[in-house]
């Protein structure tokens, strides 16, 4: 478990110059009225697709398989706004990490904060179900500004990355989980907190199982949901964070709690949260972020499907 971590005088070397000279950009940017970023990120995001074509194959294949039967033309203007997503992404983790609590708490709005409140009651922990948003950092910065929580991740190879976004996201947060430090989330969840975990990405074959995600049959699906919940036994809700089209900022919406988890089988938990993803998805389809390869394991046996 990972607090508010501190600067060493290590992060000077000049192997991290060039990583500094890029937050020094991004710091910057984001200073920017915020009207501007949303024009900025869009040509941002058309401008990267000239040099991101591996991408846009991951794309486009992620959508043909998910969505077999969207139109061509359709398929292609999804793209183009996926890729506007992104590049509005990358200046929302400048402003997750930079902006005031103030100038955060202008631009986003909260439904259903009851619900978490309710799904806590008596200290009962939190299983934050999220998604993986092209808004993700600043997802956890407004969550973080409404109840601080904990989440899990992956630590950044890179040093200064590492400190620079952990400190970016403990501004509103308590700790960072190593995401292989089960036993760490599951006490936390035991003590009454809320955690930040994200099931919709494709982990690897080990620790994971087959089950449907939109068309396509058999998408490898974490069982790490299913062993919390096994483990912890926490309330479940979905959080995620939907960038508003008519540029007046975003809204964070919290569900309410979970029903019925099969929590007896592993399969049909796999199932169950997969559905729940695909609902969360299709609140702002184009806003995800399809350039992960997420059905590159497949069962043994089968061929790639990229």
């Amino acid at each position: 478990m990972k607090s508010s971590p501190r600067f060493t005088r290590r992060l000077l070397h000049p192997r991290y110059w060039i990583t500094w000279i890029g937050l020094g950009i991004l710091f910057l940017l984001v200073q920017l009225p915020f009207p501007l970023l949303e024009k900025l990120g869009t040509w941002m995001g058309r401008t990267s697709m000239r040099f991101l074509k591996r991408r846009i194959r991951i794309t486009r294949r992620n959508l043909e398989l998910c969505f077999p039967e969207m139109p061509a033309d359709q398929l292609e203007k999804h793209i183009v706004k996926n890729f506007e997503s992104l590049g509005m992404g990358l200046l929302e983790t400048g402003m997750a990490w930079f902006w005031s609590d103030r100038r955060v708490k202008r631009w986003f709005t909260v439904e259903g904060l009851d619900n978490l409140k309710a799904a806590q009651e008596g200290g009962r922990g939190a299983l934050i179900i999220g998604v993986h948003f092209m808004s993700l950092e600043l997802g956890g910065r407004t969550m973080g500004l409404c109840q601080p929580m904990m989440a899990m991740y992956r630590p950044h190879n890179n040093k200064l990355m590492e400190w620079v976004q952990t400190k970016g996201r403990m501004r509103s947060n308590k700790a960072m989980i190593n995401r292989r430090d089960l036993r760490g989330m599951v006490n936390a969840l035991k003590q009454g907190e809320a955690v930040w975990f994200a099931p919709d990405q494709d982990y690897g074959p080990k620790g994971s199982v087959f089950a449907p995600l939109f068309a396509v049959p058999q998408a490898a699906t974490t069982s790490g949901t299913w062993m919390i919940a096994r483990m912890a036994k926490p309330a479940m809700l979905t959080v995620v964070l939907i960038r508003n089209d008519d540029g007046s900022g975003y809204k964070l919406v919290i569900q309410p709690e979970l029903k019925d988890y099969p929590v007896a089988d592993e399969q049909q938990a796999a199932a169950y949260m997969n559905q729940v993803i695909e609902h969360e998805i299709m609140r702002a389809p184009y806003q995800y972020l399809w350039l992960h390869r997420r059905f590159k394991t497949r069962p043994e046996g089968a061929s790639s499907l990229y």
